[in-house]
């Protein structure tokens, strides 16, 4: 499975400037799959340590932070084999689980250069932030990693052939039913299967949705087992609560995130940092809200405002229990719980292309369901999950703020016309991977 994260790995790789680097991601989502192949593939030797579970290999960093020792410690005493700087990808996985080896960074940046360090962590983000952790700020890089996109998943699927031919389709023509067609077959799929690697091997060898399922039960296992293994005590409950309210705010026509519906008569005081958890694992990412579309959109944004969604489309549709056939056939029974599936979509698309989206409302009377920044513009996205592009909030915006290009995104096919000073796209659902060459066109 070809992962888009690679392109960044090799720049790392290569840099003058590289330091140690941070992989975070939610659990699953392919962090060691993808380094141990990045490493077989573009170095001569791979030195690999766990540190879930390892006292042994944790005891090493107890000493002191010499990384002569360390170094020689970890190749000729745990691996028999020893490490060598330029020639030998040394992978520290799970290395939340000791705080001491990732203070130990810190030397690494600044003694040993010449090595090519990459550290992994499932919860990594989480121990970061509430861990106490000794943190080596300025002496790493990071990378954040998802799960697979829509465009991976297709290519995983058969589907190469398809995005190479639509990369040469100029941007401006409608798609002709060659692509179209199998396309809108591969959106429906990747919304049933999503990006989590283990339920896309699973698709991509069997086509066989209840395979698909029991591993997707089983993702869903292992992640409420992590928020009872790692989690503090006290956080267990209100975890537990918001981590089983996600599908239901979302299929609420205003799907703002509202404490209280999360347990009666909560606020956010209540359940603020248990939700923070969640996000710091990427089990859920938080859209924060803005009423003036003012770049840079993070400066201001209203944090006490959000909405939530899932880390996976896939797993999503499984936790909210919607069948396959629903999603094959559609169905107006399942009209507005399918909006917050493509809202979902696109949430996760954004996310996976390096874009930190947000919201804008207007008091009760407009919402517009994304924004983003382009080169310091404010762009604004629309979205819907057929192909009808009506959008009042859309106009609104538009009319108001005037953006140089606008995007409404549903099954409608590819088109662009002027809108005053805004060129406003029609994009596909299942163009979205394309964003960027919208954007730079």
């Amino acid at each position: 499975m070809d992962r888009e994260i690679v392109k960044k790995l090799l720049q790392w790789k290569d840099s003058a400037e590289r330091k140690p680097l941070l992989l975070t991601g939610v659990r699953q989502c392919g962090k060691t799959y993808t380094a141990r192949r990045f490493g077989e593939e573009y170095f001569e030797d791979v030195a690999y340590f766990n540190f879930e579970g390892s006292v042994s290999l944790s005891s090493i960093f107890d000493y002191d932070y010499d990384t002569n020792r360390i170094l020689n410690e970890l190749g000729n005493v745990v691996r028999g084999k020893p490490i060598v700087p330029g020639k030998t990808l040394v992978i520290f996985d799970e290395v939340q689980e000791c705080p001491r080896a990732l203070s130990s960074l810190k030397y690494f940046c600044e003694d040993r250069r010449e090595l090519h360090l990459l550290c992994a962590g499932s919860l990594l983000g989480v121990a970061l932030r509430h861990g106490g952790i000794s943190f080596p700020v300025g002496k790493v890089d990071r990378l954040e990693m998802f799960p697979m996109s829509f465009s991976e998943f297709v290519r995983a699927d058969g589907g190469e052939n398809l995005l190479k031919g639509l990369e040469e389709v100029p941007l401006e023509r409608g798609l002709p039913a060659l692509y179209t067609v199998p396309m809108e077959k591969h959106l429906k799929y990747y919304t049933l299967v999503g990006g989590m690697p283990e339920a896309v091997s699973q698709w991509t060898e069997y086509h066989d949705f209840s395979r698909v399922e029991e591993y997707q039960d089983a993702i869903l296992k292992d992640y409420e087992s992590d928020l009872f293994k790692h989690a503090p005590s006290d956080q267990i409950p209100r975890l537990h609560l918001i981590w089983q309210s996600v599908p239901k705010q979302l299929a609420k026509e205003n799907n703002k995130f509202v404490f209280s519906h999360v347990k009666t008569g909560a606020r956010a005081k209540d359940l603020g940092d248990s939700l923070q958890w969640l996000v710091d694992s990427g089990l859920v990412h938080r859209l924060e809200m803005v009423s003036a579309p003012e770049a840079p959109l993070a400066f201001t944004a209203d944090a006490s405002y959000f909405k939530v969604y899932m880390s996976d489309v896939g797993l999503l549709r499984r936790r909210a229990n919607v069948p396959p056939q629903t999603i094959l056939e559609g169905g107006e029974r399942f009209a507005q719980f399918k909006g917050a599936l493509a809202e979902n979509f696109v949430m996760n698309e954004l996310r996976a292309q390096g874009m930190t989206p947000y919201f804008w409302r207007s008091g009760n009377s407009a919402e517009l369901d994304f924004l983003i920044e382009q080169e310091g513009e404010v762009v604004p996205i629309e979205v819907k999950s057929a192909d009808n592009t009506r959008a009042k909030s859309f106009r609104q915006f538009v009319s108001r703020y005037r953006p140089k290009v606008g995007f409404k995104v549903s099954l409608k096919n590819v088109g662009d016309h002027q809108d005053r000073d805004t060129r406003v796209w029609s994009l596909p659902l299942y163009m979205l991977w394309r964003l960027r060459a919208y954007l730079r066109h």
